[in-house]
């Protein structure tokens, strides 16, 4: 058996490869939506992902609206103005631990290790997923108001007032999927990711004003429920969807979205950079 030269190799090897221009690596801003786009088609390949900003927003609507309106309120339809902003916040901000699900499945599957052997920008696959998972936010708020909306509710605050409250919204959720995706890298399966998510969610999301007015909960609560990061967001959001905007609630929920990203956005990419 004869071994081929090296030049002969090497000469094989570039035919095989061509002639031409060796093509420029992706900026940071294409891989970024390149791979939020991979996001959207894991969603088209499995349509059953979509049941948590579809079936579940739909189904809170109607079971808070329905079986809590008439004790808190007389009637669903005058505890509909007050359950509108605080649902949308409650089921949007629930939805945002899937980020960090997504990229643990990704490192079980192996799908990881080949995603990190690519030439682009490494940051891109985290940043494309929480973009890809900003229009999961975005579908769910919309199914929330287009439900609220054919039980009767009408925002005192219009349309731009809906749209505002969503866009601050979507702010702090982008945020706060950090902390999960910092969460998807540490943890072992998705299961762990789901379990310790909802652990932390569901304090947050139900000892808040989503369902009732802090001041009707006892004084030692008030207190605690007052400062809650959820409470501030629905505040927001239910003025600016009234007609009324806080500007200290809505500032609050900027400065704590700028704080979540400064400092769980270097320690993911950390832990990013550092997995094996």
């Amino acid at each position: 058996m004869t071994t081929a030269a090296p030049a002969q190799l090497d000469s094989k090897v570039a035919a095989a490869l061509g002639s031409g221009t060796r093509p420029s690596p992706a900026s940071p801003i294409s891989s970024s939506l390149t791979f939020g786009w991979r996001a959207l088609l894991k969603i088209k390949h499995v349509p059953e992902q979509l049941f948590d900003v579809t079936m579940f927003p739909i189904m809170f609507t109607l079971m808070f609206t329905y079986i809590f309106g008439g004790a808190l309120s007389g009637s669903p339809s005058e505890y509909l103005p007050y359950l509108a902003p605080g649902i949308l916040v409650q089921t949007v901000v629930m939805i945002t631990m899937y980020t960090a699900m997504t990229i643990n499945n990704d490192i079980e599957k192996g799908v990881f290790d080949r995603i990190r052997s690519l030439p682009v920008w490494r940051p891109s696959l985290l940043v494309g997923s929480l973009l890809g998972d900003s229009l999961r936010y975005t579908m769910a708020s919309t199914v929330i108001m287009v439900v609220t909306f054919l039980l009767g509710y009408r925002a005192p605050g219009g349309f731009m007032g809906v749209v505002a409250a969503i866009l601050l919204l979507l702010v702090f959720c982008f945020s706060l999927s950090w902390i999960w995706t910092l969460l998807g890298f540490k943890l072992r399966t998705p299961n762990a990711v789901m379990g310790v998510s909802m652990m932390v969610l569901f304090p947050l999301t139900f000892a808040s004003n989503v369902f009732v007015p802090i001041e009707t909960m006892p004084g030692w609560l008030e207190s605690v429920v007052k400062y809650n990061p959820v409470t501030i967001l629905v505040d927001a959001a239910r003025s600016l969807m009234d007609g009324n905007p806080d500007s200290g609630a809505i500032v609050t929920v900027l400065i704590m979205s700028g704080v979540l990203v400064a400092v769980f956005g270097p320690l993911t990419m950390r832990v990013f950079a550092n997995k094996s």
